[in-house]
């Protein structure tokens, strides 16, 4: 096993959520029914702020503390860049990952984090275009390429940290329980609002 070969492995093991929270009923349900371009990056702000507290909350080891600090700033300036004084979500995601304390866990954790942002802002850069807001779309697009970078960074420490099947094997639970649970919100915001989950936009 790699950090490659683990992303593989999720987004295989994890395809049905995964694919649905880079739909359109994502965003709905991040804007409360809301589908309007400031909506939109009031939710992506807010749940950068709550990304980057968590983050920045985290103490690391010679081998995590560069990423855990490269997570804080890049989430940090997502939401400085959409409202700098926005209030953090508090969605499920946060909660998990914010009860891991094991170094490994963190990592995978922070890998789940990434595969939903990656997917997320995916559809917030398609929204834009949609809404002929090519200029925003640029800055979502910005804000892509720039976790990108920082999802690397996961995969590569997480090479450096999982020497063994073991590591390997928690720092997948972990990356999978954050997806989890950001797919149970998507499911649950969705259900209060009276609308069905179930089909991939």
């Amino acid at each position: 096993m790699n950090g490659t070969t683990l992303v593989d492995t999720l987004t295989d093991d994890l395809e049905t959520e995964l694919s649905r929270l880079g739909s359109s009923k994502w965003l709905y349900a991040l804007t409360d029914g809301d589908m309007t371009g400031e909506a939109i990056r009031t939710a992506a702000a807010s749940d950068a702020a709550a990304a980057a507290e968590t983050f920045a909350d985290w103490e690391g080891t010679d081998d995590t503390a560069p990423l855990f600090e490269a997570l804080a700033a890049d989430a940090a300036d997502r939401r400085d860049a959409l409202d700098a004084d926005s209030e953090a979500t508090d969605r499920e995601t946060y909660d998990v990952l914010a009860a891991f304390d094991d170094p490994i866990e963190r990592v995978g954790g922070a890998l789940g984090y990434a595969l939903v942002v990656d997917r997320t802002l995916g559809q917030m850069v398609g929204f834009f275009v949609g809404d002929a807001d090519p200029s925003t779309a640029n800055d979502f697009r910005g804000f892509r390429d720039d976790h990108d970078a920082v999802q690397e960074q996961v995969v590569d420490t997480l090479d450096t940290l999982c020497t063994d099947d073991d590591a390997w094997d928690r720092a997948e639970a972990a990356a999978t329980a954050v997806i989890e649970a950001t797919y149970d919100d998507y499911v649950e915001t969705l259900e209060s609002m009276g609308v069905q989950p179930k089909n991939v936009c």
